[in-house]
């Protein structure tokens, strides 16, 4: 099947108001849930408290993108006499929108200044408005629709926002000066999910890497072009290692947000489905969100010759096992964050693929771990 049948078969827009508003409501209270499971992992170890923090400005940056969204479309459905298009979610593969959204977005960002300027500023809009509904005794749609793109444009010149490629950024981490992490992520635009890189890394040479423009240049570079969703991460790390005889990776990590399932815009296919069925959930409350973190650790080096005089250092990777080999990593930890509701139902209801992954359950405020 071509891939043109594929997206019309698993992309759909978000056509009616009421769903357009129930999608951004739920992704809302599902983003602020994600710092705090983050900082579980690492309470539990999985994560540092260097990588938290960034992991952190990764997942906030996520939750502006979607209030940027949220406002584009406010008045979806609505007759504004102007032609808004709808949200295009990826409704099989992820649930979160399809990487068109962001694409668009980026290109409306790179014009927000100007169409700023053609707006009214918010006072102004809000005045007009009243004077509409006093004066005139009519819903001011045209003006609500102003007001809902002006909000957006605004959020988009924050530029604290997830973009379709977001990147390479650096943390000197505590200690010697010589360890750094780096920090970079993208939409997948394969199954339309965020993932988020984090490289620990040991700079050895001459010049550290924040005051060498030359080399972290080569460095964004290189990790922008060949982080891809599809590679192992053993295959980022090594190629890395070898490009740069003077920069070693000593712990590659890629966190992959989502799929997100919801018996209301997406379609089952991994067995949730008769859970979120049986779970009966209220609005709001029917959803799952897949979280994958997998890890790579250099657990020792080894000297290979460079030429005829000299030799440079390679990292040896931890991959304890036949499966982890395959798998390219040292470890690979899948977790879902499920409302009380669906996870009872997914206890009464196993669904294949969840026996192994980490659940945790949020509900009235409270986030906890079900072992």
């Amino acid at each position: 099947m071509s891939l043109k049948v594929d997206l019309v078969r698993d992309h759909s827009g978000l056509q009616e108001n009421r769903q357009a508003r129930r999608y951004f409501a739920k992704f809302e209270k599902i983003l602020e849930y994600l710092p705090r499971i983050a900082g579980e992992m690492e309470r539990d170890g999985r994560l540092t408290r260097a990588e938290l923090v960034v992991v952190g400005g990764h997942l906030d940056a996520l939750g502006h993108t979607f209030r940027a969204l949220s406002h584009k479309y406010l008045m979806t459905g609505r007759d504004t006499g102007v032609f808004l298009g709808s949200l295009m979610v990826d409704r099989h593969a992820s649930g979160f929108p399809v990487l068109q959204e962001l694409l668009s977005m980026a290109s409306d960002a790179a014009q927000a200044d100007d169409a700023l300027a053609r707006l009214p500023d918010v006072a102004e809009l809000k005045r007009q408005m009243i004077q509409t509904i006093v004066g005139e005794r009519r819903i001011p749609t045209h003006l609500q629709y102003a007001m809902s793109q002006r909000l957006y444009l605004d959020e988009l010149r924050q530029k604290d926002l997830f973009w379709p490629r977001n990147d390479v950024r650096m943390q000197v981490l505590p200690g010697s000066g010589t360890r750094h992490l780096l920090h970079w992520s993208a939409w997948d635009g394969q199954r339309n999910l965020p993932v988020i890189w984090l490289m620990e890394v040991e700079d050895v040479g001459g010049r550290q890497l924040p005051g060498d423009f030359a080399r972290m240049t080569r460095v964004r570079g290189h990790l922008m072009a060949q982080a891809l969703p599809d590679l192992k991460l053993v295959t980022v790390a090594t190629g890395f290692d070898d490009d740069f005889e003077d920069i070693h990776p000593k712990r590659l990590q890629r966190l992959t947000v989502g799929p997100m399932y919801s018996s209301a815009f997406t379609l089952q296919t991994e067995g949730l489905g008769k859970v979120l069925e049986a779970a009966r959930a209220p609005a709001g409350e029917d959803w799952a969100l897949a979280w994958t973190l997998e890890t790579l650790v250099s657990r020792d080096t080894t000297q290979e010759r460079a030429g005829w005089f000299s030799s440079v250092e390679k990292q040896i990777w931890d991959l304890p096992d036949m499966h982890a080999g395959n798998t390219g990593a040292t470890r690979i930890e899948r977790a879902a964050i499920l409302p009380e509701r669906v996870y009872q139902a997914l206890t009464e209801t196993p669904a294949p693929g969840f026996s192994d992954v980490v659940k945790y359950v949020v509900g009235d405020g409270r986030l906890w771990r079900a072992d």
